[in-house]
């Protein structure tokens, strides 16, 4: 095991070492750290600021506004994939406003939520949209995938809500399910970020990537990048082994479904 792990490190470090070579020798073909900084340079400025409290401020702010649009889109996205399944009506009423969010491009939620509600509360909205049609599809979808002998069942013997939800729905849908969330964490993050630019509110990291760009401050506006990126990369693999202590019979989830 220890062998694997070694392999595994030193194959992406060597990956990681071939693109910063790469990005070096397009840095010094450019010649303009404007346009193209180096990785050293961005190194630099990303230690330099790190050094700042308001970095740090920056980055837990997003998160939490962030965090707080997955949760509340993952809990009611939950739930409404279990309504619509049961309620086959509301499904019906409900279907055009699941497919007019999923079809509309993120840049005009966040405009329209620019006129509706505060700066501040933009990127929450913005993730909790982006969150709760992909949960409520993954939730749905899987439930109507259960084994029709098992709802059969159910109906010469029924079960209490809670004990359906427990031994028979949710070990059916729970592939889906994490590979719902897992795919609606990655949307929230980066649409979180980007209405964050658009709307830049205080502390925010996407308002520094803003600020970063009007000021033709590139190695800032590349080391925020590499920030958003590196979070990015933690909170999917933070939820992948969230999932797997959660759930060790199912040996964690490879972001497919059945």
């Amino acid at each position: 095991m220890r062998k694997i792990l070694k392999n595994k490190f030193l194959q992406g470090a060597g990956v990681a070492l071939f693109w910063l070579v790469i990005w070096e020798i397009a840095a010094l073909a450019v010649g303009k750290a404007f346009l193209l900084p180096s990785p050293v340079a961005t190194a630099k400025t990303l230690f330099e600021m790190s050094g700042d409290s308001s970095f740090w401020l920056s980055c837990a702010l997003s998160l939490g506004r962030i965090a707080a649009g997955f949760i509340v889109g993952s809990v009611l996205g939950t739930v409404l994939g279990f309504l619509c399944f049961r309620f086959s009506l509301l499904k019906s009423l409900l279907h055009p406003l699941q497919s007019t969010i999923k079809a509309t491009p993120v840049a005009s939620f966040i405009i329209l939520a620019l006129v509706w509600i505060g700066k501040n509360s933009i990127p929450s909205f913005t993730s909790f949209l982006m969150v709760t049609p992909i949960v409520w599809s993954g939730v749905y979808s899987s439930l109507q995938s259960v084994d029709k002998k098992l709802t059969e069942a159910l109906e010469v013997f029924p079960l209490p809500l809670g004990k359906r939800i427990k031994y028979i729905y949710f070990p059916s849908m729970k592939k889906k399910y994490i590979a719902a969330l897992e795919t609606s964490l990655g949307l929230a993050w980066k649409a979180g970020i980007a209405a964050e630019v658009l709307c830049v509110p205080k502390n925010a990291m996407g308002t520094e990537l803003y600020y970063s760009k009007i000021y033709i401050e590139t190695e800032k506006l590349f080391a925020w990048t590499f920030c958003v990126i590196v979070i990015s990369i933690l909170l999917e693999f933070a939820m992948k082994k969230l999932f797997v202590r959660l759930f060790p019979e199912s040996g964690g989830n490879d972001g497919h479904t059945d």
